[in-house]
This record gives C-alpha cells, structure tokens and sequence, in this order.
C-alpha cells in the first residue's frame, strides 16, 4: 500500500489525495506538520532531502517527491494521463504552467494570509504576486471558455493540478467573479466521482 506524508491544508498535498481517490487507490497518510518543522527532522529528511511534503513512499519502499512528478507516476497507463503523444506533453505544460506561474503566486499569498501574514517584507511583495496569480487565472480562463477541460476536453491530472490552489484562491485575496469558465470548470470537478474536499482523508 502507498504512504503518504502530507500537510492537510497543503495544495500540493491536495492533488495527490484526489488523485489516489479518483483512481480508488488506498493509502496510509502520515501527516507531517510542516508548521512544526516535521518535514525537517533527521527521520524525514532520510526520506526525502528536500525536506518537504507530499512525498509517496511506493510499495517497494521507495520514495517519490515533487508533486506534479508524483500525478504522472499515479496517472500513468489510467485514463487521467493520455496515450497520446502531444496530448501528454500538453498536459505536462500545464504541470509546468502551474509550477511557474501559478503556485508561486497563488500558493504563495494564500499561504501568507492563511498563516499571520503578510509581514511587512512580503506586503512589498504582495502587489507582484497578485498581478501574477490573476495573470495566470486569465491563462485559464481563456483555456476553459470553449472547452470543459484542459487538455483534449478529457479530464486529466491537469485539471487536478490546476484545481488545488485555484479552488482555494480566495483565501489569498483573490477574486473570481470575473472568471465564469474556472467557476464552472470547479463545479464540474466537485461533480465528479470520488471527489474529496482539501480537508478530508
């Protein structure tokens, strides 16, 4: 059975918890309190040296890190990531696009105000990331006006990406009244079958 350590309000962590529920796979999670410095305790850092959660310990004992890394592991062979060539490079633009341009921005200024911020060195940081985290909602929204999905309109470990943090965006600040297609594009997500919100296991 798979192991997975993770910190519940984590986005990161988030997209692998639906994935496994999406795909009906069990898992044992070990919760690592990132805020107490768990995912940096000699113990941890023996699994993965980056000191940071979600990390997958596979079946064989073997440990996987880097979110995005760990869905196309999961989703490789299973209708989540396509057979198709330029279909699956597609879709890992989109793990790309979320990694760049849309994590730094809007995991970040929710981690900020969700945990006592933002202090006075990222308020001048703030206004950048906010241009940046609705820069990239406006990459999205512009996606998903004409299609269901990101990729082939199929849902796909894209969606899954793309929808941690968005879904939880506003609690960085950010508004989306102004985006229909994401909201939309959300709810057909929360449709979905086995769906699991950010705060369950």
């Amino acid at each position: 059975m798979y192991r997975l350590y993770d910190f519940l309000p984590s986005g990161n962590g988030y997209k692998i918890r639906l994935l496994l529920n999406a795909l009906d796979l069990s898992y044992d999670l070990i919760e690592v309190d990132i805020l107490k410095g768990e995912s940096r305790t000699e113990e941890f850092l023996k699994l993965n040296a980056n000191g940071r959660i979600p990390l997958l310990q596979l079946e064989n004992g073997e440990c996987l890190a880097e979110s995005n890394a760990i869905l196309i592991y999961l989703a490789e062979n299973t209708p989540l990531l396509p057979e198709d060539r330029l279909d699956k490079a597609r879709v890992l633009q989109w793990l790309f696009f979320e990694q760049y341009n849309h994590e730094p921005n809007i995991a970040v200024v929710r981690f900020w105000m969700t945990h006592g911020g933002p202090t006075e060195e990222q308020k001048a940081q703030l206004s950048a990331k906010m241009a940046g985290g609705y820069a990239a909602l406006d990459v999205m929204e512009k996606r998903l006006t004409d299609q269901n999905w990101l990729v082939s309109d199929t849902f796909t470990v894209a969606d899954i990406a793309l929808y941690a943090y968005t879904h939880v965006a506003h609690e960085g600040g950010f508004d989306l009244e102004d985006y229909p297609a994401i909201r939309n594009w959300m709810e057909r997500i929360v449709k979905r079958d086995r769906h699991v919100l950010i705060t369950d296991h």
